[in-house]
């Protein structure tokens, strides 16, 4: 883009942004762009990911633009903000997800279990005898034994978030027997 030929100063940049000026947004993009990627990408530490917030944060910017107080800070500040509260939330999200994704591997394993009256009819002690010994451990002091998982963790002397990796690995590799 050869928007370069026209100066702004961060005034006039920002009235022509308010304006709907395209040359503005595309001066806006060709001379900011390099910086808000900078800051998206060390957060995600993914190309892939960094590329859509990019796109999500230009696209906040030209919607939001009214919402630019220059008596609060500069329009670069501004910006940057975005593309870090874009990023966090893109974290957060994702967490939130897999956060969700053990809880229904959870309940799903839970009520196959609440729903046998006797666990050895369905077979699940031989299917559990073979998931590793660090999986079988935790499966049955959770499920079997009625620990919590931070104190089976504790039991066990191991962080409660291996813990949780482990149960929910287990759990995947038992749903798979049950295509729950």
């Amino acid at each position: 883009m050869a928007t370069n030929l026209v100066k702004y100063t961060e005034e006039s940049l920002v009235i022509s942004l308010k304006e709907n000026d395209k040359k503005a947004f595309e001066h806006l993009y060709d001379n900011y762009s390099s910086a808000l990627y900078g800051v998206i990408y060390k957060i995600l530490n993914n190309e892939e990911k960094a590329e859509d917030v990019m796109q999500e944060v230009f696209l906040k910017i030209w919607r939001k633009i009214n919402e630019f107080d220059p008596s609060r800070g500069r329009l670069f500040t501004w910006m940057i903000n975005i593309a870090r509260n874009s990023s966090i939330d893109l974290l957060r999200k994702e967490k939130n997800v897999f956060k969700e994704d053990i809880e229904d591997s959870v309940g799903k394993v839970d009520r196959l279990f609440s729903e046998s009256k006797e666990i050895s009819h369905i077979g699940i002690k031989d299917l559990i005898e073979n998931l590793k010994p660090e999986r079988k451990d935790l499966v049955d002091l959770v499920y079997f034994q009625g620990y919590t998982q931070e104190e089976a963790a504790e039991k066990l002397s191991i962080p409660l978030g291996t813990a949780k990796s482990r149960i929910r690995v287990a759990l995947q590799e038992l749903k798979n027997y049950f295509e729950l």
